[in-house]
């Protein structure tokens, strides 16, 4: 299989007073730590990273360091995650190369594992895609405007999405590209795929791989990643 890679960094960083992709965590910035996990894996031959116009030449610098046998572009990002997933899409189609698959990853989710990403590759198929997702453990409520409960959701059927979102590279460039002409926003990519009427399967996580959100979840990171890197 030949894989493309997209990560989605963009993103100014508000809640964190910095670019978030660029705050050091246990000694490198947070997005080197999925360049490095992805350029360590033979199946990827390429990668696209989404980012802000003004920090394209600090994530190109990044990624040459992080990853310089892997083929990279770095590219500006759209005004809503969807938008930049899209564009790097089209700039995996346009390659020489022609990756026929494509995953698409969070920078903010720099705890990804390559066992993870390998078990989410192989569920796919022409028509199939696939995501990470972990099991919910909480009880989930639905709530009105008012905040009165009006449900309780059967959690054994509830699992909580993450990154990376697998696909073959034409279905996933199809998906978005009808989304934007039909005006579907979405928060990620297996829903466009759903959308679109391919059978999505969940492959199980980690719970590690969780979404760096808020400053307070830098310190939970830092000590996962520095005791990766001291085995």
């Amino acid at each position: 299989m030949s894989w493309g890679a997209i990560i989605v960094a963009a993103g100014r960083g508000q809640r964190f007073g910095q670019p978030k992709q660029l705050i050091d965590i246990a000694g490198k910035p947070m997005l080197a730590w999925s360049v490095e996990t992805f350029a360590s894996m033979p199946e990827i031959n390429r990668l696209v990273v989404t980012t802000e116009s003004e920090f394209v030449p600090s994530v190109e610098s990044l990624v040459k360091r992080a990853a310089p046998n892997l083929p990279s572009r770095v590219i500006v990002g759209g005004a809503e995650r969807q938008d930049s997933v899209r564009l790097a899409l089209v700039a995996l189609s346009e390659s020489a190369s022609q990756e026929r698959y494509a995953f698409v990853h969070d920078g903010a989710r720099p705890m990804i594992r390559p066992d993870d990403v390998r078990r989410g590759m192989a569920a796919v198929a022409p028509g199939v895609g696939a995501l990470l997702a972990i099991p919910v453990v909480d009880t989930i409520k639905s709530v009105n405007g008012s905040r009165k409960v009006t449900g309780t959701l059967e959690r054994a059927k509830l699992w909580a999405a993450q990154t990376p979102q697998f696909g073959m590279l034409d279905d996933l460039l199809r998906a978005h590209q009808s989304a934007q002409a039909r005006g579907i926003r979405v928060t990620d990519d297996a829903a466009l795929l759903e959308e679109a009427g391919l059978d999505v399967i969940v492959v199980e996580g980690n719970a590690e791989n969780f979404k760096v959100t808020v400053p307070a979840d830098l310190a939970r990171a830092a000590l996962i990643l520095s005791e990766r890197a001291a085995l």
